[in-house]
């Protein structure tokens, strides 16, 4: 007889059953023979989308599971964290967003609860990480137990991250390369994405490194001391990951400073350009000013070649100024 209390509809959001024959491999179950395992059954997969009303409604009345567990499977809004009460595990994880069109610093969040028999899981959206542990295990080459399915499933969602990382690593090293021949409008935008991926990354993988540092120190006795190693490994492959997020925050900030300086430097040129025109055209303004003012005595007025006089005075007086300035080599 089922441990869970029987439902004899399938509840509409369930993804899976699944349990797992010992030696890699798995069998798919209908609702029918999940209500028919015998109590100590071990193996169990059990995965949810708990935005569908059914799912909660069944982790509520009939899982059998307490307020604080059915809470965690059921909470819209978490971070990574991991709850222990005796032998029962309550983790929170999360994995990059790598669903067609989607942003990878829109982590997708996983919840587990488990006794190391049983695992029951919910998410809401697809996390490629769960399609790689149930191809294994479709394969005949997945976990043999409900212990090395959850570590099998922890080191995929890690593992998914490296390539997200080193994708905003070689795009923040093509800004690098173009910092003085690209358009910088184009180039802050760009800079701007990667530094919001970076924060929204790290937000949620510094508590989960922590989290995965706490579960292999909780005294969980379906955890040997190969699954508690193997949890450490993990973890400082989340720390590796970490630094690098904080190198490429640094390095974008880097990159932002030298774009800033390159902007500077280029309206101070312009603006130095302009200073120089205008101090060319300066005494030439004056000079016609005071040529154009209307008043008797004004030499050359009846001059045929007045005009040309005053021309050739000023180009003669633009080629001194520029001289002088060359000569200062403010030019």
């Amino acid at each position: 007889m089922s441990k869970y209390v029987t439902s004899p509809i399938e509840p509409k959001g369930l993804i899976h059953a699944m349990l797992l024959d010992g030696q890699g491999g798995s069998q798919r179950l209908t609702w029918n023979e999940v209500n028919q395992l015998d109590e100590d059954q071990s193996g169990l997969w059990l995965h949810f989308d708990y935005s569908e009303k059914d799912v909660q409604d069944w982790l509520t009345h009939c899982s059998g599971l307490n307020e604080i567990a059915v809470d965690g499977l059921l909470n819209s809004e978490t971070r990574p964290h991991v709850l222990t009460r005796g032998n029962n595990l309550l983790l929170i994880l999360r994995g990059v967003n790598l669903n067609p069109g989607a942003n990878p610093e829109d982590m997708v969040s996983v919840r587990v609860w488990s006794d190391g028999k049983t695992l029951i899981s919910t998410r809401k959206r697809m996390l490629l990480s769960t399609q790689d542990i149930v191809e294994k295990l479709e394969n005949g080459t997945g976990a043999t137990s409900v212990s090395r399915l959850l570590i099998d499933w922890i080191d995929h969602i890690v593992a998914r991250m490296n390539d997200t990382i080193n994708l905003l690593e070689d795009n923040i090293l093509e800004i690098e390369e173009n910092i003085f021949v690209g358009e910088p409008k184009e180039l802050r935008s760009s800079l701007l994405k990667i530094r919001q991926q970076s924060i929204g990354i790290r937000r949620y993988i510094a508590p989960q490194r922590e989290a995965l540092s706490k579960l292999g120190a909780e005294p969980l006795v379906w955890l040997n001391d190969i699954h508690r190693l193997t949890l450490r490994s993990i973890a400082d492959r989340q720390i590796r990951y970490i630094e690098d997020i904080d190198a490429l925050k640094e390095r974008a900030s880097m990159v932002q400073d030298e774009l800033i300086s390159r902007v500077s430097e280029q309206l101070n040129n312009r603006s130095y350009v302009l200073t120089v025109i205008a101090a060319i055209f300066l005494p030439l303004g004056f000079f016609t000013g005071l040529m154009g003012i209307n008043v008797g005595g004004m030499p050359g007025v009846d001059s045929s070649v007045g005009f040309w006089i005053v021309v050739w005075l000023c180009v003669g007086a633009s080629g001194l100024l520029g001289a002088f300035l060359h000569w200062k080599k403010w030019l």
